[in-house]
């Protein structure tokens, strides 16, 4: 199935994956290019509409991205969001000055709802403005339908041309309608609202079959909910030859090897185990620096999942659950990023392995993933589990992974996630872990001393997992989950919870 797509070019907001998710989320493809892709490719593209996003940058700025002048040739809407607002003005023959303040945060709009960009919104609506430059002029056609008391063109529009403007962020939940809002650009474009998991899942299906024929894939199974709606896609796709194989690293959660295993094993999909844990405890043994764990871990995973894949010569096909935001990273208007923290996958293996790559879900970000692992009838447990780290435990205890740490961690993470589960909070929080500190607290249980282990807990909410909040856990919760962990996991005396939000702190410790 075709589906229409809504054009986004980047301009480097920090923003702009959450506008591809909102016009998703009300049923309408989106795809994220460059802010200055040609218009060659642009007509290629075909897009029914085309959003230009906000960026960091002054317009004036040396090297700053600018659209194709094309852009608005197209013959299809346009919406300039911040920064495209003032690059649109710029290239429509208005003018742009430097604003006298920074104009950050909450706004009061006064909006003409005659204006179809503001239908069923209210006159008076809080806005969130993120902006140096601003509007002194506007160009011909255009008109303003929309000020803040320090933003005289706060949103303007050209209805003639099916050209718009606005100063502020529609797409985060601050903005009170921003989500109307873009779903009007999205009917003044006259889109089809055909994206749906039941597409979705359609359109993955025949991708694959088309691409594999009856050649066998092998599929790299994690336990985790992208690799878990890859395998039933492949497997819908070619049936039995679909060959999952699961590294067990021995740095799972508690029980998670058995419950992968039972799980594929009730869809009638024998999965592939390799039980590899002496392999990576040695490999980790007298190691410390987070990133040469990382690095270690990764190649020991490569070298098992290699040796493991030897063993089908026949299978023609790799998988694995390629993000969408793993995509745009390389075509983002940023550039490559600062390396925070290495990242392990079975990367460079369809290479070694003479194996052609089926990624079924690089068009998807996770929320659809998620969406589409309803759909594809995998349990709710599994569909909104909290995200967890490639390297898995490793890089939630500081210093050196042993074999006894690890199942102090499992034994404390796992009371940790029942009693959020037991308090309903799970969907309420995006990420919740436990953390093994290199330190050991003195303690007194039963009249006697102790000097052991300390857990740190780390609760976060986020839309996007850029930036994060810790979560207020109710202090009754937060008792529950110390005296759970103190009491019944020996080498454990003391628990602490961690309030850094992201920045400056980073979700997972290490």
């Amino acid at each position: 199935m075709i589906h229409e797509t809504l054009l986004i070019l980047d301009f480097g907001s920090q923003y702009t994956q959450l506008i591809a998710r909102r016009v998703r989320e009300v049923g309408v493809f989106s795809e994220i290019r460059r802010g200055d892709l040609p218009a060659a490719e642009i007509t290629r593209l075909a897009p029914v509409g085309i959003v230009l996003s906000g960026g960091p940058a002054s317009v004036y700025a040396e090297g700053a991205i600018r659209p194709d002048a094309a852009v608005f040739q197209q013959g299809v809407p346009v919406l300039g969001v911040c920064y495209g607002l003032q690059t649109m003005v710029l290239e429509l023959g208005g003018q742009v000055a430097a604003a006298g303040n920074h104009e950050y945060g909450a706004a009061e709009l006064l909006a003409q709802l005659d204006c179809p960009l503001f239908a069923g919104t209210t006159e008076h609506q809080k806005v969130w403005m993120s902006h140096g430059d601003r509007v002194t002029r506007l160009p011909g056609g255009f008109v303003a339908v929309g000020c803040t008391s320090g933003t005289p063109f706060a949103a303007i529009a050209d209805p003639a041309r099916r050209l718009y403007g606005i100063q502020f962020h529609p797409e985060v939940r601050h903005t009170d309608h921003g989500r109307r809002i873009l779903d009007n650009f999205l009917d003044i474009c006259q889109a089809k609202r055909d994206w749906t998991a039941a597409s979705i899942r359609h359109d993955a299906v025949a991708r694959i079959r088309e691409q594999a024929g009856d050649g066998r894939i092998i599929v790299g199974l994690s336990g985790g909910v992208d690799s878990s709606v890859t395998t039933l896609l492949c497997r819908a796709a070619v049936g039995a030859n679909t060959v999952p194989i699961f590294v067990d690293t021995g740095l799972l959660r508690l029980d998670e090897g058995d419950e992968v295993e039972r799980r594929f094993a009730a869809y009638g999909l024998p999965i592939d185990r390799i039980n590899a844990a002496e392999r990576f405890f040695s490999r980790l043994a007298g190691i410390e620096d987070p990133e040469e764990k990382r690095r270690r871990i990764g190649h020991e995973f490569i070298a098992v999942f290699e040796e493991q894949a030897r063993r089908y010569p026949d299978a023609r096909f790799l998988a694995q659950g390629t993000l969408y935001p793993d995509v745009i990273e390389s075509i983002s208007v940023r550039g490559p990023s600062a390396t925070i923290k290495t990242h392990h996958n079975v990367g460079g293996l369809p290479q070694r392995l003479g194996l052609g790559l089926v990624e079924p879900l690089r068009d998807l970000f996770k929320d659809e993933v998620r969406r589409l692992g309803v759909e594809l009838g995998l349990p709710d447990e599994l569909v909104w589990r909290h995200p967890f780290p490639g390297p898995g435990l490793a890089v939630r205890i500081l210093g050196e992974v042993t074999p006894e740490r690890v199942a102090l961690l499992q034994r404390a993470d796992a009371i940790f996630m029942d009693e959020i589960r037991e308090a309903g909070l799970y969907r309420a929080i995006a990420q919740a872990l436990t953390v093994l500190l290199p330190v050991r607290s003195v303690g007194v249980m039963g009249d006697q001393r102790t000097y052991e282990n300390v857990a740190a807990l780390r609760a976060v909410t986020t839309e996007d997992f850029m930036t994060a909040d810790w979560f207020r856990f109710p202090s009754e919760v937060l008792d529950r989950v110390a005296r759970r962990i103190v009491n019944e996991v020996r080498g454990i005396n003391r628990v602490v919870y961690d309030v850094t939000s992201k920045p400056p702190g980073t979700i997972e410790w290490e």
